[in-house]
């Protein structure tokens, strides 16, 4: 039995061994096959690709968002830049390659390998940027030679093209390198180092936006660098577009009118907050931006007396001289210190205490009352309202018109403006508030400071009836190919708690500017419809009290020393379609200045558009009932 046992186990073991080993003879055999295939059979194949080939990745840049003006009319698009990069990896003999590049692009050899120098941390696999936007030519000459110049590229990539040069460069915007602190930043997640971000206006405010999805391929590459074949492409996915609320005639009007001045204009749609147009002069060259300026180009441009980077629509801070009489006269009404037929006399000056404040019209008015007080611009009949009402009243007006805080427009570094208060000056310098200095206040001297933005946004709530809307520049963001994504949609920043009659009353008083017999802007007068407005006059230095200067030593006063010149308006009169501010910096006189350039532009408005242009636009998310907003800001 024993022995039985133990030969039925030896067959047992012997059968499991044999077993065994043909599973390990199958394997081996498979594996000759495999091997035997690819060293004999595909042997010459892989001995080439082994020797001669590699497969790299390429990213693909991709496209950024077109912006469009509000009919469609394009404005910024992309157009192709064919960047001279070096794979050191293939680029061998290294300078003998370098030498034959810069003899084909006449370019110093010695500017590519200072180049290649200052590159560090790039893998060899990966090209090192030479050069940027060569140029068709400089890119054919390469072609042509290519195999006289191993591991040198061409990389094609988008990038922007401003149609208009100098065209709304403010509003627009422009792109700049990403820099390393923003390279860490989540918010550029996505980005790599030398990709072009927004640095200026829409470009930057909407990044995120018009920042498309990076793409990239796969492809076989030859011992010479060259592309053999493309194996594999992840397609990049283009960014959104923009829809502007700016139209590109009237923004070229206003553009033109500013053409030999320094200053800006902004145009508002009374019934929404949409931005018509918005010009500030100096302008810059976003194009110029694309390239790269040079140290000297940039530093010209930030050394500018005219600041020509600075967007004076939203940054410029002034004194709003004679428009601030807008608040003075509703904050009077409102508080009771006068009415319609309340009547000062105006000699030419107004005495407090021991100083004299003058009226601007060196004879006086005579006997005033509220509305000519609007429509002539009479300074003694606001200081009277001024010291009646209070600095703080005035202030607590002012702030509930939006002045003295951002408008909240979605574009970058906004200036807030100043509307003083007691409380403002003890705090910033340890002083009590003097009454003469409320009277400086009440025409808008002496601390006051506000920006265009902000007087357009007052100026069509007076024009449609007490409601501020926050001021829009977008009105729709599509998709590439114009689905819809996110219409912009007309918010109420606050409604003027305020009377009928009193905005009746000041109503009047702003058509009389232009339309009365004496109106300081009579000479602006519009063909065939009415337009209301209010013209100011800021100092920039102030004089003496009592000092007058002759004509001849006007003449003498230096340019920068000169007042600026103010005009806000609407028109028509009855039911505006459109709110025009306009600063001309040392323009001396808002009638003379000013007031010539708001009325061309709202002339050029209402000449091509109809008044149904808003409601009639192929977008349904134009305007939308006043009951489906926030309402804040109102005076209690």
């Amino acid at each position: 039995m024993k022995n039985y046992l133990k030969t039925v186990n030896s067959d047992w073991f012997n059968q499991r061994i044999t077993g065994v080993i043909m599973c390990i003879a199958a394997v081996f055999s498979v594996l000759f096959i495999r091997v035997f295939y690819l060293q004999v059979m595909e042997g010459e194949t892989y001995r080439r690709l082994s020797e001669n080939n590699s497969i790299r990745l390429q990213s693909v840049d991709a496209p950024r968002g077109l912006i469009f003006d509000a009919n469609r009319s394009l404005l910024v698009d992309n157009r192709p830049s064919f960047d001279l990069g070096i794979i050191l990896k293939d680029a061998k003999p290294l300078d003998e390659t370098v030498a034959k590049l810069a003899g084909y692009l006449d370019i110093p050899a010695e500017e590519i390998t200072a180049k290649i120098k200052s590159v560090k941390g790039v893998p060899s696999y990966k090209p090192v940027f030479v050069r940027r936007d060569i140029g068709r030519n400089a890119m054919a000459a390469v072609e042509v030679h290519k195999y006289d110049l191993p591991g040198v590229t061409i990389n094609i990539r988008p990038v922007r093209h401003y149609i208009n040069s100098l065209h709304a460069s403010h509003l627009i915007g422009y792109l700049g390198e990403i820099n390393s602190d923003e390279l860490a930043s989540k918010d550029y997640a996505g980005c790599r180092g030398g990709d072009y971000i927004g640095r200026f206006g829409v470009e930057k405010s909407y990044e995120n936006v018009l920042r498309g999805e990076r793409g990239g391929r796969q492809v076989e590459v030859n011992v010479r660098g060259q592309v053999v074949r493309v194996l594999k492409t992840v397609n990049a996915q283009p960014g959104k577009n923009l829809l502007l609320t700016i139209d590109e005639g009237l923004q070229k009007t206003a553009e033109s009118l500013l053409s030999e001045k320094a200053g800006a204009v902004v145009a508002v749609d009374p019934d929404n907050g949409y931005i018509l147009a918005m010009a500030s002069n100096p302008t810059f060259d976003q194009n110029a931006f694309v390239s790269g300026l040079s140290h000297d180009e940039w530093n010209a441009l930030l050394s500018n007396p005219d600041h020509p980077m600075t967007n004076k629509v939203l940054q410029g801070e002034y004194p709003p001289a004679s428009t601030y009489k807008i608040v003075t006269a509703i904050a009077g009404l409102e508080e009771g210190v006068v009415d319609e037929n309340t009547i000062f006399n105006c000699p030419g000056y107004y005495a407090l205490g021991n100083r004299v404040f003058r009226c601007w019209k060196r004879g006086g008015h005579g006997k005033v009352d509220m509305y000519r007080a609007i429509s002539e611009s009479c300074d003694v009949y606001f200081y009277q309202v001024g010291v009646g009402v209070g600095v703080d009243k005035l202030a607590k007006y002012a702030q509930a018109f939006g002045l003295g805080e951002r408008t909240k427009v979605r574009l970058d570094n906004e200036s807030k403006g100043l509307i003083p208060t007691a409380e403002w000056k003890r705090k910033r310098m340890g002083e009590p508030w003097q009454k003469g200095e409320t009277l400086t206040i009440a025409i808008g001297q002496g601390f006051n400071l506000v920006t265009p933005v902000q007087m357009a946004t007052l100026v069509a709530a007076i024009g449609n009836g007490g409601t501020l809307y926050r001021p829009l520049i977008v009105q729709a963001i599509e998709t590439a190919d114009g689905g819809l994504v996110q219409p912009g949609t007309p918010y109420i920043a606050g409604r003027l708690n305020i009377s009928e009659k009193t905005l009746a009353l000041v109503r009047k008083g702003l058509w009389g500017v232009v339309n009365g017999k004496k109106g300081t802007a009579r000479g602006s007068r519009l063909k065939g419809v009415e337009m209301s407005g209010k013209t100011g006059t800021a100092q920039v230095v102030g004089r003496k009290e009592g000092e007058e200067l002759t004509k001849a030593a006007k003449e003498e006063v230096a340019h920068q020393f000169k007042d600026h010149a103010w005009f806000v308006a609407y028109a028509p009169s009855k039911d505006p379609k459109i709110a025009v501010a306009v600063i001309v910096e040392h323009g001396e006189h808002g009638s003379s200045a000013a007031a010539p350039i708001a009325k061309a532009v709202i002339q050029f408005y209402l000449d091509n558009k109809k008044s149904e242009y808003q409601a009639e636009k192929s977008v349904s998310y134009v305007k939308i009932p006043n009951n489906n907003h926030q309402i804040t800001n109102n005076i209690q």
